[in-house]
């Protein structure tokens, strides 16, 4: 019956602190964009970032 004084308080605790969490992301705006991360993915950036390497041999 004493262990029911600890677990209780630290599930209140635990809940409140995932309320704030999601309260806090939600204000900071980590929700705003649901789409463009996953789409991220799969774009190849070493391709968009850097020039086309020439290979040996290849004319210029």
């Amino acid at each position: 019956m004493n262990v029911i004084y600890f677990i209780l308080p630290l599930a209140l605790l635990l809940g409140a602190a995932s309320v704030y969490g999601f309260i806090w992301a939600t204000r900071k705006g980590q929700y705003d964009d649901l789409d463009t991360p996953p789409l991220r993915l799969l774009i190849d950036e070493e391709y968009v970032d850097k020039p086309a390497e020439k290979k040996r041999g290849e004319a210029e």
